[in-house]
């Protein structure tokens, strides 16, 4: 116990827990790495041998390069110390290069920039209410918040395993929701201004951004009910904040402003010609409506209401990424996809505006955008669950309800993460590392929160643990039936379909208090 005390007073254990798990994915670098492994040493090629006028025109691999400059840039860095491991993978015409020295410089990479994860982590622990204190160190709140962010499942096998750099990104987005709750706005806009020219997926989040520092920033003063004092106005911060971005703006598309390639860059970050759906069907809305689609259309060529010969032949359960023709509901668009979204994301943007709720109510605004972008996206990829799971964690250890969500979501959502290791070695590594994170979070919250009601009701209990016969089913039953050559896209379909259920039950439950919450404000008023 003395040597517990210590270390909370001292703060080891933050350094035990980020050292602990730096050593894990020291030990995962022999790991499967998927084609984002090539995707990255193929952009170490472009951004070192090839001048900056052709980076977004090249195209002799398939993995052309599609973030903004920023992340270009921070290419182009890591090769000027990836040519001391071995030239030869920054050779354009090398295509699928992997020798063991690329292997160890690319995974070690990951492992070298998750240092400002980590920092992140704790600059957001400081901002965690402590009045939920228990007596051991394991009980605390900052100790449940460092395990669940630095040892995060999802980032664990998409960064380490399955190969990315998400850490680094989610560690400046956590940053930046710091300095918001440290009343540091300026750093906050400029970390997420910087953030959105590394890695555009996170302009899903940016509604919550714009709204909460235009109305706790620009606007300086409240009236005594809550609402707006329009006359404290500051035209000095808007500026500021605008001089903010139009500076990291023009840093990141300036030149290739001047190189008048701006459209061409665009059309890399934002390629509509690609399907509704990823090759494997992210957990969403999406999924369902295809599902949907599917089965009506079995039940129509049953029923003969429909003619085999007018099915389109582009299949959504065939792996391909394509634009395609639904067969029975009405095919999406883009701008449908975007319409949703958007009716998905303006009532809590509104909340937002008309009832902040400070720092906290940004965040759960920022998730729920996060999560609505998610449901409704075009192209969503199953990694972009990540985006809603990560800030939703700030939240779980301050309120059961949220604890009870927070489960939900991420169980559900990191398990929808197993297809992406689909070979034979990683199946015992992604089913332990997810038992002894999903068994940890659910226990450490169930005793912080343990004074107050159960956080799961006997439904969202027995969904949960269908996620363990789906798992058998998935890997251990259907590849020895006759249907694996038939259909064998059946498991993508199932894990799919499942997890979307779950995804969007807990979205319906972090939405429904907020809306609740706006209503009740509203008859006060009247």
């Amino acid at each position: 116990m003395a040597a517990l005390t210590i270390a909370t007073g001292t703060g080891n254990w933050f350094s035990a827990l980020a050292l602990g798990v730096t050593l894990l994915k020291c030990l995962l670098i022999p790991t499967y790495h998927s084609t984002d492994f090539e995707v990255h040493r193929n952009w170490l090629a472009i951004t070192h041998s090839l001048p900056i006028s052709q980076w977004y025109y090249e195209a002799t691999s398939e993995w052309t390069l599609d973030y903004p400059p920023f992340f270009a840039w921070f290419e182009y860095i890591l090769s000027h110390v990836a040519k001391y491991f071995d030239q030869e993978m920054l050779n354009v015409h090398n295509l699928n290069y992997s020798s063991s020295r690329t292997l160890l410089f690319q995974r070690f990479s990951v492992i070298f920039m998750d240092v400002l994860f980590v920092y992140a982590v704790r600059e957001c622990c400081k901002c965690i209410d402590g009045k939920k204190v228990g007596k051991e160190l394991t009980e605390k709140p900052k100790f449940i918040l460092s395990v669940l962010l630095l040892w995060n499942f999802g980032l664990l096998i998409a960064d380490h395993i399955h190969f990315q750099y998400n850490g680094f990104l989610f560690g400046l987005m956590l940053l930046s929701i710091a300095r918001l709750f440290q009343k540091r706005h300026m750093e906050g806009a400029f970390l997420f201004a910087v953030l959105l020219h590394f890695k555009h997926i996170y302009l899903y989040v940016t509604p919550a951004y714009g709204v909460y520092l235009l109305r706790s920033y620009c606007f300086t003063a409240n009236k005594p009910d809550g609402s707006i004092r329009w006359k404290s106005f500051s035209f000095v911060r808007v500026i500021s904040l605008g001089l903010v971005v139009f500076l990291v703006s023009a840093l990141s598309l300036g030149p290739f402003l001047a190189l008048n390639q701006l459209p061409q860059v665009f059309s890399r970050l934002f390629p509509f010609k690609r399907g509704l759906c990823h090759a494997y069907w992210a957990p969403n809305f999406w999924a369902l409506y295809n599902a949907l689609d599917k089965v009506l259309s079995v039940i129509g060529l049953k029923l003969k209401f429909l003619d085999p010969n007018n099915i389109p032949k582009a299949s959504m359960t065939s792996g391909l990424v394509q634009q395609f023709q639904h067969t029975v509901l009405p095919s999406v668009t883009p701008l449908a996809t975007l319409i949703c979204t958007l009716i998905a994301i303006l009532p809590s943007i509104f909340c937002l505006w008309f009832k902040p709720q400070g720092p906290r109510g940004f965040l759960r605004c920022l998730t729920l955008c996060a999560l609505s972008s998610f449901m409704f996206g075009w192209h969503v990829h199953e990694k972009a669950i990540l985006l809603a799971i990560l800030p939703m964690s700030l939240l779980s250890v301050g309120k059961a309800g949220d604890a009870s969500i927070f489960l939900i979501l991420t169980t559900t959502g990191h398990y929808s993460l197993f297809p992406l290791l689909f070979t034979a070695p990683e199946l015992p590594i992604k089913i332990l590392l997810m038992l002894l994170f999903t068994i940890y979070s659910i226990s450490s919250l169930k005793t912080l929160f343990r004074k107050e009601k159960p956080l799961f009701n006997w439904m969202e209990t027995f969904y949960l643990l269908g996620l363990g016969p789906l798992e058998v089913c998935c890997e251990f039953v259907f590849p020895f039936t006759s249907w694996k050559v038939k259909y064998p896209f059946i498991p993508l379909l199932l894990t799919s379909v499942y997890c979307a259920v779950g995804i969007t039950y807990a979205w319906f439950k972090l939405y429904v208090p907020v809306l609740i919450d706006s209503a009740i404000g509203k008859t006060k008023k009247q």
